[in-house]
């Protein structure tokens, strides 16, 4: 369990980049961005492959139509909602609505575990999902007096439509992501983490050249390929590519594999913090006291829901004893 939640505080402090580049690349769109990143990805996972090669090899096809979707919905189709919903609500709005998905994902994976032995009672896990999420509203209701209101209406309406869609995609991801992983405990996590790239480079590819398209017909829209600044789109896309997709991805599968899924979901709050992190370096800023507050619910919060499934398993393994 330490190493499963070492690993997911790792992945959190990888993923917490995603929410600073939109905002570090205002002028690029998120589908743009999105394509970017995960050519990055893709490109960076040739070197893993090469050296795991044999390995890689000896994934099957189930393996690589898993691998194909799991990049698809929690790659491609995530982060270009994500990103798109951003700049179009500015950052606050789309962080709150991202930021339940501890509490998403803990109660969706503990309504249909993929083994009954990872589901808790409701009583043991409605307490640490409490605390996470009063934890999220005293952070998220912080932020949103960095709202600038530069945007309309129907730009904040349609911004937060399209984040559900990226909440919806990440809610499924991890928990698909976890099920197959569990299934086929011989797959290594970085091994996992080099498929999903290599599955992800042609879908990124093909989305950035459709967009590439569209540019053409629509010049104003951006300056197809590598836009107004080639030099930080390349050097960010690369870099997000690198640490919040092979990285981050290789690191969340080292947690899903030691993790019951209720409890690596309520983990995703490393990814909130870390994106408070950033977003204040950003900025230049010092936390309110209610964002102090919120900080301080989120970790007790884990720390409970730690204890609540520590004490779970003691018992079942307690009761697997007395019945033998």
């Amino acid at each position: 369990m330490l190493i499963g939640l070492l690993s997911a505080l790792g992945a959190g402090l990888m993923w917490g980049l995603v929410f600073v580049a939109p905002l570090m690349l205002g002028d690029y769109p998120g589908l743009v961005l999105s394509f970017g990143r995960y050519i990055g990805f893709g490109l960076i996972a040739l070197v893993p492959a090469f050296f795991d090669r044999r390995r890689i090899a000896a994934l099957t096809k189930a393996d690589w139509i898993a691998a194909l979707k799991l990049a698809l919905v929690g790659n491609i189709l995530y982060y270009g909602a994500l990103a798109t919903g951003i700049q179009l609500a500015d950052a606050p709005l789309p962080a709150m609505m991202i930021g339940t998905l501890p509490v998403v994902i803990s109660i969706c994976s503990n309504w249909s575990p993929g083994h009954p032995s990872e589901s808790v009672a409701w009583g043991r896990l409605a307490p640490s999902l409490v605390i996470i999420f009063l934890g999220l509203m005293l952070v998220n209701a912080s932020e949103l007096t960095h709202l600038d209101g530069s945007r309309s209406t129907s730009d904040y309406a349609l911004g937060c439509f399209i984040t559900l869609g990226a909440l919806a995609a990440w809610t499924w991801y991890p928990i698909m992501n976890a099920r197959h992983l569990k299934r086929h405990p011989h797959i290594a996590s970085s091994t996992w983490a080099t498929a999903q790239g290599l599955a992800t480079l042609p879908l990124a590819l093909a989305g950035f050249i459709a967009y590439g398209v569209y540019a053409a017909f629509n010049p104003a829209a951006y300056g197809f390929p590598l836009g107004p600044r080639p030099a930080q789109f390349i050097g960010l896309m690369l870099t997000l590519g690198l640490c919040a997709s092979w990285l981050g991805t290789m690191l969340w599968n080292k947690a899903s594999q030691r993790l019951p899924t209720s409890l690596a979901g309520q983990l995703i709050v490393f990814e909130t913090l870390s994106a408070l992190l950033y977003a204040f370096i950003w900025r230049g800023a010092v936390p309110t006291v209610a964002v102090l507050a919120g900080i301080v619910l989120l970790v007790a919060g884990v720390v409970l829901g730690m204890r609540t499934f520590q004490k779970a398993h003691a018992d079942s393994k307690a009761a697997g004893t007395a019945s033998a």
